[in-house]
């Protein structure tokens, strides 16, 4: 099973990533969603016992992302926070990202918990609620939008098969592809495909495609 799988959306060549990112040649761009920095630091704050290394984790498979890809960008479509901004933890672990990728353009959607973000001072560009570019609309949640194929998150999909665990997947629609969550630690929303719909099931290190292009 590949790590990687071509297809072409409205017409552009791009491919999807096995570790739940989204490439597009033309641009040298990664697109992510739900990446959800501070979620467990947020969660620790308020009391709730969960292990710490979750936000080093995800920046450095993004790193590792962007290496292979040869990628200069990295778009985030929605849901780059989860809540409070001054947790030591995960900030400590994002500067520090930052120092070793000081030529990495990031830029982000707005996400419905990104509220702080724009106060953040975290060395990004701030897109708003939606951005078109080339035949593309980036926004987080779904919705049509005349303008072009939309890109976005928000419902972390996710597909199990019999006997095997709940996965995260890519849901292709017409005029809408939908990105799993990038974030380890998140939920998941069951999907259903409809007419002409595909999951690809995406584990970290293969794709696997259902449905009917």
């Amino acid at each position: 099973m590949p790590e990687s799988m071509d297809i072409v959306l409205a017409g552009e060549p791009v491919r999807l990533l096995a570790d739940r990112a989204l490439h597009w040649p033309a641009r040298r761009r990664l697109f992510i969603a739900d990446l959800h920095l501070g979620k467990a630091d947020t969660f620790r704050a308020a009391g709730i016992a969960l292990p710490r290394g979750g936000t080093a984790l995800d920046l450095s498979r993004i790193a590792a992302l962007v290496d292979a890809a040869e990628a200069d960008s990295v778009w985030i479509l929605g849901d780059m926070l989860h809540g409070r901004t001054d947790l030591s933890s995960w900030r400590t672990a994002w500067d520090a990202f930052r120092e070793r990728h000081p030529r990495l353009s990031i830029a982000v959607v707005d996400g419905n918990h990104d509220r702080a973000l724009h106060h953040a001072g975290l060395d990004i560009e701030l897109l708003g609620d939606a951005v078109r570019d080339g035949p593309f609309v980036l926004r987080h949640a779904p919705a049509f939008d005349p303008r072009g194929h939309v890109l976005c998150g928000h419902l972390h999909p996710v597909l199990k098969l019999p006997g095997q665990p709940r996965t995260q997947a890519f849901w292709l629609q017409p005029g809408c592809t939908i990105l799993p969550a990038f974030s380890a630690f998140t939920g998941g929303h069951p999907l259903r495909l409809g007419r002409g719909d595909v999951a690809v099931l995406c584990n970290g290190s293969a794709l696997v495609s259902l449905g009917a292009r």
